[in-house]
């Protein structure tokens, strides 16, 4: 942590008024309020509402007291600005210390071990981190952003789903924060479609530290960000696509269940998102989803990984297919085994278990 980060989190427990400065400066230079009143052209009211905390010190009061006590003005607006400050910390810990429930509706305990909070801190720190993680001002607020707007409206479809809203929202808001981090060219439909094109070699290398920094590389210059966030506990999302900005879109990716045919066939789907449909909408993707957009990208992401023709022309040929046919195709087209056989279950030409070991299984590495 820096030296201004350190200053810029400093919250001291007890701040008081700038009245109770300018109380012992005048007891200092023995002058009375009513004094101090006629020199400003105010009244003592004024002044005795000053020493009592009752009003704010706006500039032309500041440069009032300046030309009056030789105190310079951004010492009065300095002083009164941090006092206006703990006092709207302190109705905000009051108005949040009703919200406490709120933090069991979010993954704390991974948002704590996967770094994206800090541990070991107070409730109340807790709450200002969660609060700051999520870039809202209140409970209320997330609740309105995330649940209403976000979550709310995103073709999200699945009536067995086991995702909680509040797992889904840090998710997330991990992955928009990611994002951020990544510099992207504006969005090219060529160059995204060509990015697609390139893509599918990279579904040959078995360790994502080596193959993610590539697939980001190779999507930023097209204006697609992608990011790979864990999900935490309560977030069975496979993956996510929205557009963060007209010429900036954010294809998101969890990994979960670590197996590499399901990691690049949700890739390959967002994709679909992002080349058939509107910039608008957020798509979030959970196993078991339906409809025409889900269909349509299904398709894409079909017949992105293994061209449609040959395709068809292995299934007419060899149907199911050996461990070697297998192996010769997935060599033909350019693209890991396990890709193949996930397919050809999915399409019933292949009993789900057998050829498991042609898949590619990943590994999370913990920081």
């Amino acid at each position: 942590m820096t030296e201004s980060t350190r200053r810029n989190d400093y919250h001291p427990s007890v701040v008081t008024p700038p009245g109770d400065t300018l109380s012992d400066l005048i007891e200092e230079r023995g002058i009375r309020q009513s004094e101090l009143a006629a020199r400003m052209g105010v009244t003592p009211k004024f002044i005795n509402e000053i020493v009592g905390g009752k009003v704010t010190i706006t500039p032309p009061t500041a440069l009032s007291l300046e030309r009056a006590l030789n105190v310079p003005a951004s010492f009065w607006l300095a002083r009164d600005a941090r006092y206006q400050e703990a006092i709207a910390r302190e109705a905000s810990r009051v108005q949040t210390d009703s919200d406490v429930e709120w933090l069991r509706e979010i993954p704390l305990q991974e948002m704590r071990r996967f770094g994206w909070i800090p541990g070991d801190r107070g409730s109340n720190e807790v709450m200002e981190a969660c609060l700051k993680f999520f870039g809202v001002s209140s409970v209320r607020a997330w609740r309105g952003f995330y649940l209403d707007q976000t979550i709310g409206r995103a073709v999200y479809r699945s009536a067995a789903t086991t995702s909680t809203p509040g797992a889904v929202a840090a998710w997330l808001r991990k992955g928009e924060l990611d994002a951020a981090g990544i510099p992207c060219e504006p969005f090219s439909r060529e160059n995204f479609l060509g990015a697609i094109e390139k893509a599918r070699s990279l579904t040959l290398l078995k360790d994502p530290a080596e193959f993610m920094p590539k697939l980001v590389a190779l999507f930023a210059a097209s204006g697609v960000a992608v990011v790979l966030v864990r999900a935490p506990k309560g977030c069975a999302m496979n993956g996510a696509v929205r557009w963060l900005t007209p010429e900036k879109a954010l294809v998101q990716l969890s990994m979960r269940g670590l197996r590499g045919d399901i990691f690049w066939f949700t890739f390959f789907h967002e994709c679909g998102h992002i080349a058939l449909h509107g910039k608008k909408m957020l798509f979030l993707e959970e196993s078991g989803l339906s409809g025409d957009e889900e269909d349509e990208a299904n398709r894409f992401a079909a017949d992105r990984l293994i061209p449609e023709d040959a395709w068809k022309a292995f299934i007419r040929n060899h149907r199911a297919g050996s461990e070697g046919e297998i192996l010769q195709f997935a060599q033909q087209v350019g693209i890991a085994p396990g890709i193949v056989v996930g397919r050809l279950q999915r399409e019933e030409h292949l009993p789900y278990g057998r050829m498991e070991h042609l898949k590619f299984r990943y590994a999370w590495r913990e920081d």
